[in-house]
């Protein structure tokens, strides 16, 4: 397993991290995901361990928590050797204080999460959503405080847009306060909107990307192919319209061009589209997932490897999409190309 840097922290991740949304299966959502329950958690995170991935990504509104409950029984007597990134901001309840990024839903949240996840401390706290009711000094001044009593490590955000996220790090800075060193992010072939704005700030900061959904929502795996019905075990017949759109005919463009590469490395479809991102810059860690371990064991064959340029280059061409403004100018015109020159 390759281990990366943290955006600009100290911190070593795998280049490969376990997302557990599979974890406990409650709910609409996350029912169709998985029902994951404690025995087979166990085993896929003893899978993960023994190939190097030694960080699990899971969240408070996982399933209720049920996520964050079954993942902390699944690294009982072993919590060491494992590195647990969790969010929280998002609604878990209806009270008024149930959701968001204040000080006393900052303090609840972690306390929730510490105990459901059988913990003392959390190695990576991300903010799920920015909360815009709450002075980003407020929610900076209170991580910092969970920072400085040991029960957390290191935050991040999840889903800022780009002025959030650099309104808190010049926060952050100006105060001294922690600064965020990760950005859970999607980010696929058939979503790169991650490159207009966020890329270039993540690179220019030291924010490293955390990235989510590399399958594009179920749509890279493999079963999934042009003139053909959707496959009747696909979890997109009960969750699509959760997920980022995606337009029909640039994925199946996509699809093609996957289906080439693959073919001429020998790998499958989803080893290919997540080696891609592996290749791309500021992203820290591909955050994979899966309902067993034939899943697991199958998203594990993306590290090891490396794409050719010229593959790269394909699969780029394929997916490629036109930059909204204000973004498009540095790609077509001479004299903006070259005070901003693209980082892709």
């Amino acid at each position: 397993m390759e281990y990366r840097r943290l955006g600009a922290s100290g911190l070593m991740v795998p280049a490969l991290s376990f997302g557990t949304g599979t974890f406990g299966g409650e709910g609409p959502l996350f029912g169709a995901w998985g029902n994951t329950g404690e025995a087979e958690a166990r085993r896929l995170v003893d899978i993960c361990l023994e190939a190097g991935v030694n960080l699990f990504d899971t969240a408070d509104v996982y399933s209720n928590g049920a996520s964050e409950t079954v993942l902390g029984a699944a690294l009982k007597g072993r919590r060491h050797e494992a590195l647990i990134s969790t969010k929280m901001a998002l609604p878990v309840g209806d009270g008024p204080n149930d959701a968001g990024t204040s000080r006393s839903r900052i303090i609840r949240a972690v306390d929730a999460a510490l105990e459901r996840l059988g913990t003392d401390y959390i190695d990576l706290l991300q903010l799920h959503a920015f909360d815009a009711g709450t002075p980003v000094e407020e929610v900076l001044s209170t991580l910092a405080s969970l920072v400085d009593a040991g029960k957390l490590r290191h935050v991040g955000v999840s889903n800022f847009a780009g002025w959030q996220l650099m309104k808190s790090l010049a926060a952050a800075e100006k105060h001294g306060y922690p600064r965020y060193v990760a950005h859970q992010v999607y980010y696929s072939l058939v979503g790169r909107d991650y490159e207009w704005e966020l890329m270039p700030l993540a690179r220019d900061q030291g924010v490293g990307a955390l990235v989510w959904s590399p399958l594009g929502w179920g749509r890279l795996t493999g079963k999934i192919r042009r003139n053909a019905p959707l496959p009747a075990g696909s979890r997109l017949h009960a969750t699509a319209d959760y997920g980022p759109p995606v337009d029909e005919a640039r994925l199946y463009d996509v699809i093609d061009a996957l289906e080439a590469v693959a073919a001429e490395t020998g790998k499958s479809v989803p080893q290919v589209a997540i080696a891609w991102l592996l290749a791309r810059p500021t992203v820290s860690s591909v955050i994979i997932g899966a309902r067993n371990e034939e899943q697991l064991r199958q998203n594990l064959g993306a590290v090891g490897w490396s794409l050719s340029q010229e593959q790269i280059h394909r699969l780029s061409a394929a997916s490629e999409t036109t930059a909204p403004y204000p973004y498009f100018p540095y790609y077509r015109q001479e004299g903006f190309a070259r005070l901003n020159p693209p980082i892709r």
